[in-house]
């Protein structure tokens, strides 16, 4: 008996302890998404200097979101821009990754590069964008060198053509991340146990054996976190087209993204479609992160 309320003594300072984070966790996330989830359901806009509402209208925001269509265009751009991110940047996380924590190679100054190449995720988007802006711009650097090596007669218009500008927004996201994402898969490869690689050796596997059969394997929880991260942050993908096309998400809107059409709703104040678009996009991203989860096996269980 006396051990058992020992053990129970313990564990109140552990409730304790985790007071700050429920306190933290209720009033800066689970009472925001309640209210959102409330808001969807009301009709709640200005309309010159007059405040409509809030007069309950059910699921006539959603109905009306779908009814527009818009939502189909600015998620396909959402995951356009995602993709294009994403795939080149899991493959130059893995390619530095491997190089970085294979003891064999013995890189010179490779604490230096893991420091450098995780800079980039330190700074401001708003300042990689403005950055971006300038080099990219018709009378830019980027076009007075193409112009002057004899590559383009004209000035390019980067930031006017549909690839070119999506390409530009992947481009700076898989710039500013794919530090984060490079030390996160280093360090799950540091964590392989390395007598692993040695048996491997012994028998004479090749390096690309190696990687494919026994890293990557290993590496797959991971890898899902970081697939899984990453879509959450694409479908939340805002700073960096909104400051680099203005919030206009030109040209003809193909850098519309989901976020920025969010931002449109809540700077003309209608809460109403500005919180049922919040709730579908929060449907939206479990769905995909379930799929992600049930396609890469993850959800399997040993017998």
């Amino acid at each position: 008996m006396k051990r058992n309320a020992k053990v129970v003594r313990y564990n109140k300072w552990g409730y304790i302890f985790l007071i700050p984070f429920i306190v933290v966790y209720g009033v800066f996330q689970l009472v925001p998404l309640i209210t959102t989830i409330y808001n969807s359901f009301f009709e709640n806009y200005m309309s010159g200097l007059m405040q409509i509402g809030p007069n309950f209208v059910g699921l006539e925001n959603y109905k009306s979101l779908f009814a527009q269509g818009d939502i189909w265009v600015y998620a396909k751009n959402t995951m356009v821009l995602w993709i294009m991110c994403f795939i080149p940047q899991i493959f130059l996380s893995l390619l530095l990754g491997a190089w970085f924590s294979d003891v064999r190679l013995k890189l010179k100054g490779s604490r230096f590069f893991k420091t450098v190449i995780y800079l980039p995720n330190l700074i401001m988007a708003s300042a990689f964008s403005m950055l971006f802006f300038t080099l990219f711009s018709d009378g830019g650097p980027i076009n007075s060198l193409l112009m002057q090596i004899g590559f383009i007669d004209t000035p390019y218009k980067f930031l006017s053509n549909t690839w070119s500008a999506r390409g530009l927004i992947a481009f700076m996201n898989c710039l500013m991340w794919f530090g984060n994402t490079t030390i996160l898969l280093m360090a799950g490869m540091m964590g392989i146990d390395t007598s692993l690689f040695e048996a491997a050796e012994v028998d004479g596997a090749t390096s690309t054996q190696v990687f494919f059969k026994i890293t990557l394997p290993l590496l797959r929880p991971i890898l899902v976190y970081v697939m899984i991260t990453s879509l959450i942050g694409g479908l939340q993908l805002f700073d960096v087209p909104q400051i680099l096309t203005n919030g206009t998400g030109d040209p003809m809107r193909t850098t519309m993204t989901l976020i920025m059409f969010l931002n449109k709703h809540l700077y003309s104040k209608n809460y109403g479609m500005a919180g049922a678009l919040s709730v579908i996009l929060f449907i939206i991203t479990g769905i995909l992160s379930l799929i992600v989860f049930k396609v890469t096996g993850n959800d399997k269980r040993k017998g």
